[in-house]
């Protein structure tokens, strides 16, 4: 069964804990280049990191079915990856690095590793 918009709403409220700007200078960053799978120089994750500025900075009532429809991705990664916290010192793991391209710092408030 799919998710409402409401539902997607919440969960991507609860979970996108850094901030478009934030996101930005990460995906500026050689680590958040350096992680996830790469598809014509660019992970997914990385491409990713880049709707979802988009789509922060997008007034809900404006949302497109194409932006409403990566949310709920995104939503379902991040639950899927904090369900998977490694063991050892996460700070500078690829896992963390991986959820930071998709708008989740697992060690900022609100992160699953928290």
């Amino acid at each position: 069964m799919a998710k409402s918009r409401d539902e997607i709403w919440d969960d991507w409220r609860a979970l996108m804990n850094m901030a478009p700007r934030e996101l930005e200078e990460w995906l500026e960053t050689e680590e958040s280049r350096a992680v996830g799978d790469d598809a014509d120089g660019e992970s997914t994750g990385h491409a990713s990191g880049r709707r979802i500025v988009s789509i922060k900075r997008t007034d809900k009532d404006d949302l497109t079915d194409d932006q409403w429809d990566h949310m709920g991705k995104v939503v379902g990664y991040v639950r899927r990856h904090c369900a998977q916290v490694p063991d050892g010192d996460i700070e500078s793991s690829t896992w963390r690095y991986s959820l930071m391209n998709w708008g989740h710092d697992p060690l900022a408030d609100g992160g699953c590793a928290e």
